[in-house]
C-alpha cells in the first residue's frame, strides 16, 4: 500500500532535503512544489515581466512547461535550472508570485493531476490545507529562524551559490515567513490533523527517522 505524504512549513525548514531522503527510502516519488512556484518567478524576472501582474505571468505560464524528475532536477522550458531557482532573489520573487490567486490555481492543478497515483511526496507551503487535503499523513516541519538560517548559508555554501551574510538571510528567512503567513490567498498555516516536528535541534536522520515511524504507523491503520 502506498499513501501521499504532504510536507508543510516555513522556508529553509528542509523540507525537500528531508522529502527526497523519505522518497528515496520508500520509492515514492517526490513533488517539490515550490520549485515550481521558483521556475514561475524566474522565468518572470527573466523576461521582465512584473511580478505584481497576474494577467501576464498566468500567460507566461500557457507556454511554460515544468518537469520534476525522480532524481530531484528541475527543469524549466527543457533546461536544468535546480541550482539558478534556489538564488536569495528567486526565493523572495516566489513569494511574491505565490499570492497571485490565478497562478495557484494553474499551479495548484498540476501538483493535483500528478499526486492522483498515490506514492508521493510533496512538500510546500498549503499542501495540507490546500494542494492535498486528502493526503494520509500530513507533517508540518519547522525550526527557529537562526537553526534556518545557518542550513541555509551552508547549503549556499556547498551548492557554490554567491555567500550572504548570515544576518541578512536571518533577516530575509523572517520577512519570507511573514509574507507566507500573512498573504491573502493560501496563507502557510499548520493543517488541523498535521503532525508537527520542530527540528531545530534534530539531525536529518532524525527528522528522516520519525516520519517513516510516522508512515509506518498510517500504513498499519488502514490495512
Amino acid at each position: 500500500m502506498k499513501i501521499n505524504i504532504a510536507v508543510d512549513g516555513p522556508s529553509a525548514a528542509g523540507k525537500s532535503t528531508i522529502s527526497k531522503i523519505v522518497c528515496n527510502t520508500l520509492n515514492y516519488v517526490h513533488l517539490d512544489t515550490g520549485a515550481m512556484y521558483r521556475c514561475t518567478a524566474y522565468k518572470a524576472l527573466k523576461q521582465g515581466i512584473s511580478l505584481e501582474d497576474e494577467e501576464a505571468v498566468c500567460k507566461m505560464l500557457e507556454d511554460t512547461e515544468i518537469v520534476l524528475t525522480p532524481d530531484g532536477k528541475v527543469f524549466l522550458d527543457q533546461e536544468d535550472v535546480s541550482l539558478a531557482i534556489r538564488e536569495d532573489a528567486v526565493s523572495m520573487a516566489a513569494s511574491n508570485v505565490s499570492k497571485l490567486p490565478k497562478v495557484r490555481e494553474d499551479l495548484v492543478k498540476r501538483q493535483q493531476e500528478m499526486a492522483k497515483d498515490k506514492g508521493f511526496v510533496m512538500d510546500g507551503r498549503d499542501i495540507g490545507t490546500v494542494v492535498l487535503k486528502d493526503a494520509e499523513l500530513k507533517i508540518y516541519l519547522t525550526a527557529s529562524v537562526e537553526a534556518r538560517a545557518l542550513r541555509r548559508y551552508k547549503q549556499n555554501q556547498e551548492q557554490g551559490v554567491t555567500l550572504q551574510d548570515i544576518h541578512v538571510i536571518e533577516k530575509e528567512i523572517a520577512e519570507r515567513d511573514y509574507q507566507d503567513m500573512h498573504r491573502e490567498h493560501s496563507p502557510l498555516r499548520q493543517a488541523e490533523d498535521a503532525v508537527v516536528i520542530d527540528s531545530s535541534d534534530m539531525t536529518i536522520d532524525e527528522v528522516v527517522a520519525e516520519i517513516l515511524r510516522l508512515v509506518d504507523q498510517v500504513i498499519e491503520a488502514n490495512q
